[in-house]
């Protein structure tokens, strides 16, 4: 088989890894790909969102299948375009990537469908946004309605530092058309779970459970970033969180797509927050997540192309989706003033020590130039450890960092302390 992935991340880089497993698996394309994917697949300079070019070369190319990874294309529709070529995806269609693409439809959604989610306001107008931050409960959360890399979401802790988010965002576009619209809503405190899930529509089937860590520094302090790091599972989604989890978010929302005629295929995520009241969902991705992905599929059991393409025929419900029961640590080193500033082409050099045993190192921000790897983003590597504990695989990942060196080169030094230390409380052996 022929198989194209749209994107150039570690998120793809962890998805292509693990299609190479099924012996069906011929070439694998990757639509741009990066420095270090170009070892596990055929990279092609066709931008993640450059529809029509990537239209043409699946069709030129005869791919078999195609897996739409990143938000920018799903929203614009490529899996859409690609199915009216005759060409199978894994992905969800414009019409339910909406659920990310627009924070204020998420929202509505799950008011009409009672999903349980925090109280909020949404407004195109700035002036009733900045009239209603001046009586809301504070924290305040300050969302873009539209995709703006991770970014667009600002906790705030005055009513000054809320009304400079609006005005940064509706006024100075500094996440561009993203923020014309913008939702605020209530501060929800309690532990943050990730859920991934396969879904065909009908039938969902969560994977395991993950902790990111968003702040750029150690303490979760510093500025929100796309993910410092990622562990799994979550000790926080206990087996009564999952259940009441399915129940009155899982289940109802993909109910809920369907009855608003927007079935969704694909993976959809779930940002959770698991609150006194219950879990509540923070967000919705119409995608894998990054770095999430990059510690669950490697411990997924199951063949994923296999998933896959039971999820875009609609017969999910057929195949097993299994997963280890070891844990998992990504940790990512990234470029020296990420998310701020920061400057790329530094040559990275990956030493054996950094190729350790059950330990992956996923690609991000890297590049090729003039034969040798260079840092071409702010997440430049994903190193992930897999272990029978917590404890070994958090150890293992920060072992293997010392076999990677760039200028300006950092990562935070407590990925994983947080559920190692609930694990304690459970009294769970790390």
């Amino acid at each position: 088989m022929k198989i194209m992935v749209v994107g150039g991340g570690g998120r793809e880089h962890a998805i292509i890894r693990k299609l190479k497993e099924n012996k069906e698996v011929k070439t694998i394309y990757a639509l741009p790909g990066n420095g270090g994917i170009g070892r596990d697949a055929e990279c092609v300079n066709i931008g993640a969102k450059d529809i029509d070019g990537i239209v043409d070369f699946a069709v030129k190319n005869a791919v078999d299948f195609a897996v739409v990874a990143p938000d920018d294309p799903l929203a614009m529709g490529a899996v859409d375009r690609l199915e009216e070529k005759g060409i199978p995806c894994f992905g969800p269609r414009q019409n339910a990537a909406l659920i990310e693409s627009s924070k204020a439809f998420a929202k509505d959604l799950m008011k009409r469908y009672g999903i349980p989610t925090a109280a909020y306001e949404t407004f195109d107008d700035m002036e009733k946004a900045l009239s209603y931050i001046q009586a809301a409960p504070l924290p305040i959360v300050v969302k873009a309605d539209g995709l703006a890399l991770g970014k667009g979401v600002l906790i705030c802790q005055t009513r000054e530092e809320a009304a400079e988010a609006v005005r940064s965002m509706m006024e100075g576009r500094v996440f561009g058309d993203s923020g014309a619209r913008v939702v605020i809503e209530e501060f929800l405190e309690g532990p943050e779970v990730s859920v991934l899930s396969f879904t065909d529509g009908e039938t969902i089937a969560p994977m395991v459970s993950s902790m990111d860590h968003k702040r750029a520094l150690d303490g979760d302090r510093g500025l929100n970033t796309g993910g410092m790091g990622t562990i799994a599972p979550n000790p926080f989604y206990t087996p009564d969180v999952a259940k009441r989890c399915m129940d009155e978010i899982f289940l109802p929302t993909v109910r809920a797509m369907k009855a608003e005629g927007r079935p969704f295929r694909g993976c959809l995520y779930f940002g959770l927050m698991i609150t006194k009241d219950g879990p509540k969902v923070i967000e919705y991705n119409c995608r894998f997540g990054d770095p999430e992905t990059q510690v669950v599929l490697p411990l997924l059991k199951s063949d994923l192309l296999t998933i896959m393409r039971a999820v875009s025929q609609g017969r999910l419900g057929e195949v097993k989706v299994e997963f280890r029961g070891d844990s998992a640590c990504c940790l990512i080193i990234a470029s020296g003033g990420y998310p701020a500033h920061y400057e790329k082409g530094k040559e990275i050099v990956v030493t054996d020590a950094a190729r350790l045993e059950k330990v992956e190192v996923f690609h991000a921000g890297t590049a090729l130039k003039d034969g040798k790897l260079v840092t071409a983003g702010g997440r430049v590597l994903g190193l992930t450890a897999t272990a029978p504990t917590l404890a070994e695989a958090v150890t293992k990942a920060y072992d293997a960092a010392k076999g990677v060196t760039f200028e300006g080169a950092y990562y935070r030094s407590d990925i994983g302390e947080k559920a190692m230390k609930k694990n304690e409380e459970l009294g769970i052996w790390n």
